[in-house]
Order: C-alpha cells, then structure tokens, then sequence
C-alpha cells in the first residue's frame, strides 16, 4: 500500500503539486474569464452567483494553495500537496461508496492523452466490484466550438472512458483522443442513455466539462483540475461538484499511477 508520505512526495517530484506547469498568467486568465461567463472556462457549469476575480483568487488559493496574492502576476503557479491529498481521500471515498452500492458509473475525459490510464484503472476495478460503467451513445457526434471553429468530432470508450475523437484522422492517428473542455460531450452520452431506457450514472468521474456538465444537470461528479480549472472549484463550492481534486492535469500518464494505487486503497478496491 502506498503510504501518504510516499505519495505526497510524489506529488512534488513529479509536479502534480508544489511548483507546477501551469502559468500564473494561465490561471489569473481563466479566473478573469469565468467571471466574465465565459462558456470556454465555465465548462458546463451556470454559477448560483456572480463570481468576480478576487473572489475567485481567494477560491483558489483555499482549494488549490496557489498565491492569494493579486499581486502575484507572473511565473508559475503553486498547488498544495495537503490539499491533493485531502481531496484524494475525498475522492476515494466516493467511489468507494459507489462500489458498495454497485451503482452504475459514467467515466469521461478530456484529457485523454495523459489521464485515461487513470480513470481506466478506477474504471475496471468498479467493474470489478459490481458496478456498470456505463458507454452510452457510442459514434454519436458532437459538434464542439473550438478556437479552429466549429469541428465535428465523435464519442468513443477505450477501456470503460469517454473521449471524442475527430472522426476523419487515419486509423494511426486516432489515439488516444482529442483534448476538449466542453460539456457537450457528457450530455450526448447522458441523452443517449436516456432515449435507450438505460440506467442514467449515479457518479460521473472525470475531468473538464464531463463534470461540471454532469454535476450542473445534477448527477454526483467527481474529478480533477489544475489551477487554470476555477469551474470545477466553484461547482465543488456551491455543490454541483462532490469533489475536485486540485493537481496539474498535464504531467506524463504514467506520473498518475502512484495516485491510481493510492485512491484504490483507500476506496478498499485494490485487487
């Protein structure tokens, strides 16, 4: 078993938390973004208030630990690596009481080139402990604004996880998915596991607008974000999120193994 000391040292060595990738000026972008409403950076989610930057900075640094400093304008942001770990045991203990309940589960990315290891694992082990990790909506398309204008892209599962894939790429370049921040793609699958009878998730886990999307349409979500994500942090605040686990979303896949081990443990799915 992973101990927390192991993992919180982890988590500094390899960037997860402590001094990470993410741009001071990234982040204080996307908190003047979201209080502007804008769709790029609310990712689905429509805030019970208005949030203008200074509040959202002050969100931030309780969440996440980076600098509440206005202040503080340039260089790289900070995560704090008790905060990681406290939402990681939060987290954990979410899907520990999904699998108890052998609730049916949606698993979502946007981040598929290094995080679908990560849901994957969570993924087979609720599988694992009787749960149905649901693919609803298979190939259905989703249109999705980019800053490219508007691509048509289509919904896949690899290994229990959504993504989307740009459909016209060769069979070589399809892997592993496309990076996206939109909610559309959650509620394509949700409205194609309702026009089927199916059962509707219990508990979406994921990232980006996979959970905001879901949490705002009221489903129990739980995920990951970095510091320029303020969406996620707001939506745990005012409780269309469960949990948001604050840690760069960007280091190498394998770099989330660690943290694979360390929430199935504590979530008692370790096999």
């Amino acid at each position: 078993m992973l101990s927390t000391g192991a993992l919180r040292a982890h988590l500094l060595a390899a960037g997860l938390a402590g001094t990470v990738a993410t741009s001071r000026e990234v982040s204080l972008r996307s908190y003047r973004l979201f209080a502007a409403r804008d769709p790029r950076v609310t990712l689905g989610l429509d805030p019970a208030r208005g949030w203008d930057e200074a509040e959202l900075l002050r969100l931030m640094a309780d969440r996440c630990g980076v600098s509440g400093d206005p202040a503080h304008r340039s260089g790289l942001d900070v995560i704090d690596p008790e905060r990681t770990l406290g939402a990681l045991g939060a987290f954990a203990e979410r899907l520990g009481e999904a699998a108890a309940r052998r609730a049916p589960v949606l698993f979502g990315t946007g981040h598929p080139h290094r995080l679908l290891g990560f849901y994957a694992a969570l993924a087979d082990a609720l599988s694992a402990a009787g749960c149905l990790v649901l693919t609803p909506a298979q190939g259905r398309c989703v249109d999705i604004t980019t800053r490219f204008g508007l691509r048509t892209y289509r919904l896949d599962y690899v290994r229990g996880v959504a993504l989307v894939r740009e459909p016209d790429l060769p069979a070589a370049g399809r892997e592993p998915g496309a990076h996206t921040h939109s909610p559309l793609p959650v509620r394509v699958a949700l409205e194609g596991a309702a026009e089927c009878g199916g059962p509707l998730p219990e508990l979406v886990v994921g990232d980006h607008g996979w959970v905001c999307g879901a949490g705002q349409l009221g489903i129990e979500a739980i995920g990951l974000a970095d510091t320029d994500d303020p969406a996620l942090f707001v939506g745990e605040a005012e409780g269309q999120v469960s949990v948001a686990v604050p840690l760069d979303d960007g280091v190498r896949s394998d770099y989330y193994r660690p943290l694979t081990r360390y929430v199935l443990n504590r979530a008692c799915l370790s096999r």
